[in-house]
């Protein structure tokens, strides 16, 4: 059963949707197309997970943005025509390999090569093993973010019969399948392949052996079990598998999937899935290939390798919206996905929400909230940015939210945690960020820089208390125009002379907060207050920031 219901749709949208550019809207309408020419009256979407360790970002991505289209393909049809996701995993794989992410690879070894829902949990005994602990860690994120889907499990559908029919078009059409398959294999591998995989009665174990025979008969396979002994088993019935690239073709023709994307990583197999998918008499859906999360050093993230960043890793320095908004921005261009990456999604997310409230529908459709929250975008009230955030608990060293609440109530009178919400757990969220991500790194000023931030505290002492990030910035410009290191003479002030470097800004957060650069600094003073940045001035000049 789906976990969530569909959220309803606004029919304000419908029209402007026909002529909507965004590239979810591009994917639903090729999938209009498809419709119109099967005749089928229900677009089944389907994502697909591999189970081998634990759920990263880049799982979650294709069922938010298959999400994305899906809500598209609704508001071109105005939700006439039913739609489906199913997440399938393919969690009858045999482990291959043990992952790096296990407590014990030792007590790993003796299950090699068995089916991973055969394989025991090495987490915790909460679940039979080791495919459906993972799986309830794929479904737990699915459920909190609130998507409709539809979860399969590959054990299940094997052995419950729901691929038998093409499964035994699959031994019937043998040579068929052998003919796509063997042309892409080394000659090693030729002498030994079979796009089935049958499970060992003996041991349990997927195996990788040549068939002896295929009776598309009788529905059997004969192989050399691990005995030595020739044994014959069903195709049908949870006793094989098919190879990983022969079985998405399968199940894409048993399913009858209409829309599926997977990574770059898959895009030089898709010809050899569509041909096995016709082969067993279905009709390859539409895809959509997006390019790879990288790590930090640029590197793919792989699961086995848990060398990216998790869903609860994300989870625990921003909420899910900025993820939503990371998936949905390019997604055929590789970016690296890491820690440093977050605080800008987050502020992004804020300035779309704030811009969708004042746009009409057709602009709404376009903007990436609409697509975020699947045409349900809240209301949400920011008085502060996250990386301004930051910069305040990097300045105040807070123990306590409270610390940082008492700056943002004095900035903004009327905010509070009670009347602000969303802002309340981005404090939560940012003073978990600085406490374990932010390396400060002050640097003691130079004599010009001495002599400028002796103006700019004096700058300050002259401004009104309750001034605002405005008027502070303009001081602090008006300081920065009088020095010549920080002219800019491509640039000219109100007043017809030069303007005013980056680099003096720069210089302020690299003196005072100790990092290369930040938000707009009349908004990080008027945040943590005037005389509190005139006494961070005073610190950085006694050389105790540096020190």
């Amino acid at each position: 059963m789906s976990p969530a219901a569909l959220p309803p749709l606004d029919p304000a949208f419908f029209e402007p949707a026909q002529t909507a550019r965004a590239w979810p809207f591009e994917e639903a309408r090729k999938l209009i197309k498809r419709l119109d020419k099967s005749g089928k009256g229900e677009a089944l979407f389907e994502t697909g997970y591999g189970p081998s360790g634990l759920p990263h970002i880049g799982t979650f991505g294709e069922v938010a943005r298959t999400t994305m289209v899906r809500t598209a393909f609704r508001l071109l049809t105005r939700d006439q025509v039913p739609t489906r996701l199913l997440c399938f995993s393919d969690d009858m794989d045999g482990m291959r390999k043990i992952p790096d992410t296990v407590p014990s690879k030792e007590a790993m070894e003796p299950h090699l090569q068995k089916p991973l829902t055969a394989v025991p949990d090495p987490w915790t005994n909460e679940y039979p093993s080791f495919g459906e602990h993972n799986n309830a860690m794929l479904r737990r994120f699915l459920d909190t973010f609130g998507f409709d889907y539809e979860f399969a499990s590959a054990t299940h559908y094997y052995k419950s019969g729901k691929f038998d029919d093409v499964l035994l078009r699959a031994a019937e059409r043998y040579d068929d399948i052998m003919a796509v398959m063997l042309p892409t294999l080394g000659a090693e591998r030729q002498a030994t392949y079979s796009p089935f995989l049958p499970i060992s009665p003996i041991s349990g174990r997927v195996l990788y052996v040549p068939m002896k025979e295929v009776n598309a008969k009788d529905g059997t396979v004969t192989f050399e079990d691990e005995d030595g002994r020739d044994t014959t088993v069903p195709v049908t019935g949870g006793n094989v598998k098919l190879q990983w690239k022969p079985d998405f073709g399968m199940r894409w023709a048993a399913l009858g999937v209409d829309f599926e994307m997977f990574g770059k990583d898959h895009q030089t197999n898709q010809h050899i899935y569509d041909k096995i998918c016709a082969i067993l008499g279905g009709t390859p859906p539409e895809h959509y290939v997006y390019e790879l999360f990288l790590d930090a050093e640029g590197q793919k993230i792989s699961k086995s390798k848990g060398n990216g960043l998790t869903i609860d890793e994300w989870l625990t320095y921003a909420p899910t919206e900025s993820l939503g908004l990371y998936m949905f921005q390019k997604p055929r261009v590789a970016k690296r996905l890491h820690f440093d990456v977050i605080p800008r999604a987050v502020d992004e997310y804020a300035a779309h929400v704030a811009s969708y409230e004042k746009q009409d529908a057709a602009a709404r459709l376009e903007n990436p909230a609409f697509h975020v929250h699947y045409g349900n975008v809240p209301k949400i009230d920011m008085p502060v940015t996250f990386a301004l955030l930051l910069n305040l608990a990097t300045a105040s060293n807070p123990e306590t939210p409270d610390v940082m609440w008492g700056y943002i109530s004095a900035y903004a009178p009327g905010v509070s945690a009670k009347t602000h919400p969303h802002l309340d757990a981005l404090v939560g969220y940012a003073m978990r960020y600085f406490r374990d991500f932010v390396k400060k790194s002050y640097r003691a000023p130079d004599d010009v820089e001495r002599a400028a931030l002796e103006a700019l505290s004096d700058a300050f002492a002259a401004l009104p208390a309750d001034a605002n990030n405005e008027t502070i910035q303009n001081a602090a410009l008006d300081v920065a125009r009088h020095i010549e290191r920080y002219q800019d003479h491509s640039k000219k002030s109100p007043t017809g002379g030069p303007g005013v470097s980056g680099d003096f800004f720069q210089m302020l957060y690299q003196v005072l907060i100790g990092q290369e650069r930040g938000p707009r600094f009349g908004s990080f003073a008027a945040l943590y207050g005037i005389e509190n940045t005139r006494a961070l001035i005073a610190r950085a000049l006694a050389g105790q920031l540096a020190a």
